[in-house]
């Protein structure tokens, strides 16, 4: 029992002792780093060559990095058929962005007709708003019929 209550003893001065030694390390609170002090020792001309130094590393990196990615883009972006989801969700996209693409000149051929149609109405339209009433026979418009284009079916 007696080698168990020293254990205790010298655990709890350790503790004791850690806690002083920690105490007195503690940075004083309110003080703020003053940016002024030593600014008087510092080279001016060699923070303009650092600054002229970092300057030229930057412009070459992005000049090497732009070049890069203009010739040589495989070695900076990720291969992108090597992750076989991705890539199959790319092609699947590339395919219905075509077809929309297809659709969509196909559609443009559609409307073409009916607005040319829809034109010659409204300037018939206006010649008729335009023009005197004449109590003459009253004129029939002009119908004129839709022709769908014939695709090649290959």
């Amino acid at each position: 029992m007696g080698f168990r209550v020293m254990l205790l003893l010298l655990a709890l001065a350790l503790a004791l002792a850690a806690v002083e030694v920690s105490g007195q390390r503690k940075r004083p609170v309110n003080k703020e780093w003053n940016y002024r002090d030593g600014s008087e020792k510092v080279s001016m001309r060699g923070v303009a060559n650092l600054t002229q130094v970092l300057d030229d590393w930057r412009y070459d990196i992005l000049n090497q990095v732009k070049s890069l990615l203009q010739n040589d883009h495989q070695t900076l972006l990720p291969d992108y058929s090597r992750i076989q989801p991705l890539s199959e969700a790319l092609d699947d996209l590339y395919k219905e962005f075509n077809a929309l693409k297809a659709h969509l000149g196909e559609l443009t051929e559609k409307f073409t007709p009916i607005e040319t149609f829809i034109d010659e109405l409204k300037t018939e339209k206006a010649n008729v708003a335009s023009a005197p009433a004449v109590a003459a026979a009253p004129t029939t418009p002009v119908r004129r019929r839709l022709v769908k284009p014939r695709t090649p079916v290959s």
